[in-house]
């Protein structure tokens, strides 16, 4: 495991370059989420469109690893949340960076809030964050879309492009599209954001052909959504569709 022992960075991006730095000198599978993920994809020199704050590190690693994630981040100075992390440690997993006052959060082996986002078998995608397709649905399955959120999102779709494959910092539509095909309920809740981000393009404050490139990116993968084949089990829950309750309300984490 990483030795190192330096005590947390006050800047929160270099913070994440260290610990994805020594996660990967540990071999601990470890990959940012969240907003400081968007930000991390931006390319280098590449002032982000939509900038803003961060307060904390999200972060994600595989199934069976969270011993190896406690060690190597108390090492680099962080304290477990050691009630959090024995109740909800095969899961999820809760430090404290005391002096910045920061939280790192950890999910493990997937992705789950209002929906689930399997994420762990795509690691190896990219070494900074999960993939953009995993990283773009994160947000987009959040029922109750916040002002922050909806900046992450467009942030996405200003930086990159949709495409079939994640190749060239693309968000890979295909992907998208199965696993909103997989679940109905992760399919609604996109569809949902999919019109609130359509409506908020307009209003963000851009140039005009910068909003007709954000809503092609998006209408190509709302089309790519749509043309999926659904399976049977998909086509039955649709049939009910919003008369019982699609998504799960996410637990708050004090």
């Amino acid at each position: 495991m990483c030795c190192e022992t330096a005590a947390p960075e006050t800047d929160i991006l270099a913070e994440a370059v260290r610990l994805l730095r020594a996660a990967e000198e540990s071999s601990v599978p470890l990959r940012l989420i969240g907003g400081l993920a968007i930000r991390m994809h931006i390319p280098a020199g590449v002032a982000p469109a939509f900038p803003r704050e961060y307060q904390d590190i999200d972060l994600v690693t595989a199934g069976g690893r969270s011993r190896d994630v406690g060690d190597l981040l108390t090492g680099l100075g962080y304290q477990a949340d050691r009630q959090f992390n024995a109740l909800n440690g095969r899961t999820r997993l809760l430090f404290l960076d005391v002096r910045n006052r920061r939280q790192v959060d950890v999910f493990v082996g997937t992705f789950e809030m209002c929906h689930i986002v399997p994420v762990a078998d795509r690691l190896e995608v990219s070494a900074l964050g999960i993939p953009l397709a995993e990283l773009l649905l994160t947000k987009m399955q959040i029922v109750e879309l916040n002002p922050k959120d909806m900046t992450d999102v467009l942030t996405m779709l200003y930086h990159h492009d949709v495409a079939d494959t994640d190749a060239g910092a693309a968000i890979n539509a295909q992907r998208v599209a199965e696993l909103c095909a997989a679940d109905w309920g992760l399919w609604r809740t996109t569809k949902v954001n999919t019109e609130r981000v359509r409506r908020a393009i307009p209003q963000a404050g851009l140039e005009p052909a910068a909003q007709r490139l954000m809503l092609d990116r998006l209408d190509r993968l709302w089309q790519r959504i749509d043309a999926v084949p659904k399976p049977r089990a998909w086509r039955i829950r649709d049939r009910i569709g919003d008369r019982k309750r699609w998504y799960q309300q996410p637990d708050e984490v004090a």
